[in-house]
């Protein structure tokens, strides 16, 4: 028996319960959990903002701990390692994505928290492809975020072929812009901030921007026409898009990684004559994954985190509802 934080119905406060121990296939692994990130994803989970939820629901999709079983067939995995587990727990490892190393765009993928239990518990089970060793050197409390919210701003940079000495924009700071503002940085490239708080501003440079521009000011926006090579949004609201499509040079990309509900309008003439596009993506391979965490090793780069107990989960996600997280929420043991 282990026990979990679990969601009854929708919108409801989490429970502790009390579980049997997950079975352990062959090519599994247990995790004992030692700390959580709360991605807005799993309060949208918990919501059902998305209409896939099933309850009850034990969310939690950043988890870092140390394992504990090992299935029999796992050779690269040793209980007692440090590892990490993001948004999936199993690919299938025969489709074209999985051999080609884009598992996260494998089309039967399973979420760690779509019709499973996630890492708001004790311990977790997942398939060991999807499960990453975590480098000698990151930070164990704050590397939760990092397998989600962190490959999903350093997933484009790489499938995308962003260059250092590229001008690239973020539009938001916060959970992801945060991260995304760093590992451009250390990637070399000149980084603008799209931000609506002052507070945000001056942290947006500390972060490694160069300039920020006051997204509610379509004035500054316009000043900035052709400037960009990128401009990633990680925003989930709508936006006038058309004003950041024009910030774009010439063969310029707008990347989302934030998911607005509501359609994107887009004007086809801004994006023609310049041989502009729009492009999105999730969250990365394991391949990525790794990398992501060596560079972010390298270059010191680590989320910026308010810690909570586990016993004070409902505490930490009223915290992420309010908007006022600084910036990413981890629980800890």
């Amino acid at each position: 028996m282990y026990k979990a934080y679990s969601c009854p119905s929708v919108s409801s406060a989490l429970e502790l319960v009390e579980k049997d121990s997950p079975d352990l296939g062959h090519h599994d692994v247990e995790i004992d959990v030692m700390y959580c990130g709360i991605c807005h994803s799993d309060v949208s989970m918990i919501d059902n903002a998305w209409g896939m939820s099933q309850y009850p629901l034990v969310a939690g999709h950043e988890v870092v701990g140390k394992i504990s079983r090992v299935g029999d067939h796992v050779k690269h995995l040793s209980v007692g390692q440090h590892v990490g587990l993001g948004w999936h727990s199993d690919y299938c490892l025969t489709c074209h994505s999985c051999y080609s190393g884009d598992h996260n765009l494998c089309q039967s993928a399973e979420g760690t928290i779509v019709g499973r239990d996630g890492g708001f518990a004790e311990k977790v089970v997942a398939n060991a492809a999807s499960v990453i060793a975590i480098p000698d050197g990151v930070d164990l409390k704050s590397a939760g975020p990092l397998f989600c919210g962190g490959i999903t701003v350093f997933n484009p940079l790489v499938q995308f072929g962003v260059k250092p000495l590229d001008k690239v924009a973020v539009i938001g700071i916060g959970g992801l812009g945060h991260m995304a503002v760093q590992f451009l940085n250390a990637w070399g490239c000149e980084v603008t901030a799209f931000t609506s708080s002052d507070d945000k501003r001056q942290e947006a440079l500390e972060f490694g921007a160069t300039h920020t521009i006051n997204s509610r000011n379509p004035s500054e926006i316009e000043a900035a026409a052709g400037t960009f090579d990128y401009v990633i949004s990680t925003v989930n609201v709508s936006l006038d898009w058309g004003l950041y499509i024009n910030t774009l040079k010439a063969k310029g990309r707008l990347h989302f990684v934030g998911a607005p509900l509501e359609p994107i309008e887009v004007q086809v003439f801004s994006l023609l004559p310049q041989q502009r596009s729009i492009s999105s993506s999730p969250v990365g391979a394991p391949a990525t994954i790794t990398d992501m965490l060596e560079f972010a090793k390298q270059h010191n780069i680590q989320p910026l985190v308010e810690m909570y107990k586990f016993d004070d989960i409902n505490t930490a996600l009223d915290r992420i509802r309010s908007g006022k997280a600084r910036y990413r929420v981890v629980l800890e043991r």
